[in-house]
């Protein structure tokens, strides 16, 4: 079995004035990188033996702080990505739904299943190929929607998650279980029991 925190990055300005930010790449803004910061304090102390990110630099710049407090190199995956909004990329999101009636109906949109068979074949990938003890994975609330979804069927309703906040997966000869999900409390805490 392994343990798995997916993360979502923290807060942008995109994010707090509701707009999409799919392959936009803003930076982390004041509030999300204090999330950064406290995921770092959270996840550090675990002793992750992987991280994993997305590249967009919302992602990595939440990777950072954990890498450097861990002491491990943060590693790329593109699989990871957010999911492209096309031509509502940066619109607020609420005009974008009343407009074409779902985001998946905006031209140049990806698929939710496309989203979801990228990051099931990362995230299987990541806990297939890594060494005991917990790993990090940070990326985004529509990767981890669509990622979840699929695992628990498509009448699964499922809520956004807050920036800098992580769920606990476990993989375990093939299978996948939810332990925690859109936490910021203590892992030692709430899953370890210390």
């Amino acid at each position: 079995m392994i343990d798995i925190y997916l993360c979502r990055h923290g807060r942008t300005s995109l994010n707090a004035a509701g707009r999409l930010r799919g392959r936009l790449d803003p930076e982390l803004d004041l509030v999300g990188q204090a999330e950064a910061k406290g995921l770092a304090e959270l996840l550090a102390k675990l002793q992750p033996t992987r991280i994993v990110s997305s590249p967009l630099q919302r992602a990595t710049q939440t990777a950072a702080p954990i890498a450097t407090a861990a002491g491990l190199n943060v590693e790329l995956d593109g699989r990871l990505i957010d999911r492209a909004f096309g031509e509502a990329d940066g619109e607020i999101a609420a005009d974008v739904v009343r407009r074409f009636g779902s985001l998946g109906k905006v031209p140049g949109a990806e698929a939710s299943e496309a989203v979801a068979a990228r990051a099931t074949a990362a995230l299987n990938e990541i806990a297939e190929n890594s060494p005991a003890g917990p790993v990090i994975v940070i990326t985004h609330d529509s990767v981890i929607r669509n990622f979840l979804k699929a695992l628990k069927g498509s009448d699964a309703e499922l809520f956004p998650q807050r920036t800098g906040s992580w769920d606990l997966l476990r993989y375990d000869d093939g299978t996948w279980s939810m332990a925690e999900f859109d936490s910021k409390d203590d892992p030692v805490e709430t899953v370890l029991g210390n």
